[in-house]
């Protein structure tokens, strides 16, 4: 499983890749988190808010913090 978080780099989007690097840490998860930064690379996503969480290539999450189990739900499917 592939996860990446987009976002420049602002408190929300810290605080987004944070939670999920927990999540996956805590179900003992072998998902790769990704933060990625790089505008055009999140614009090619077609989100137009951050944060944004995206999995296995999916939108899960934009502009907004994703709750703890939110996340947890996308992780285990």
């Amino acid at each position: 499983m592939e996860i990446k978080v987009l976002g420049p780099g602002c408190a929300k989007c810290k605080k987004t890749e944070k939670l999920v690097r927990e999540v996956v840490l805590e179900l003992g998860s072998d998902a790769g988190v990704e933060k990625v930064t790089d505008m055009m690379q999140i614009a090619s996503y077609g989100v137009f808010g951050t944060p944004s969480v995206i999995v296995d290539g999916q939108v899960k999450c934009s502009g907004k913090v994703p709750k703890k189990d939110e996340i947890k739900n996308w992780i285990q499917g």
